[in-house]
């Protein structure tokens, strides 16, 4: 069983980065892909990325191409979301989840194991 824990939320202003951090316990994440998932206040929760357990193969939700980098590092049993040019609208609590495959890399329901969540704050 895998447990994840996220960290790096927090306020920032348009325009601004924050890197999220989601560190595993109890398994690594050889094998695993792990995905990150957002979810607003009055609004489902979706896919924000993806990343196969090569580190290589990703998966982008169209709203954060060219803005956002996934990344993982198996040694450390860590995994991690690079947000830049952030808008208001990303403002949400974001969540990293893993799984043993890739299919359905975009489907929360695919997933077995969640974060508690970490706040993301983008003012105007």
């Amino acid at each position: 069983q895998v447990q994840l824990v996220e960290s790096g939320g927090g306020l920032v202003q348009a325009g601004g980065s924050l890197r999220l951090s989601c560190t595993a316990s109890g398994r690594t994440f050889s094998s695993y892909t792990m995905g990150w998932f957002r979810q607003a206040p009055g609004k489902e929760r979706e896919s924000v990325a993806g990343l196969n357990w090569d580190g290589r193969t990703t998966y982008y939700a169209d709203s954060v191409k060219c803005r956002f980098t996934i990344s993982r590092d198996n040694a450390k049993h860590t995994g991690y979301l690079q947000m830049n040019s952030l808008k208001p609208e990303d403002t949400a609590l974001y969540y990293c989840a893993a799984k043993t495959r890739w299919v359905g890399v975009a489907s929360d329901s695919t997933y077995d194991y969640w974060g508690q969540g970490t706040q993301v704050t983008v003012s105007s």
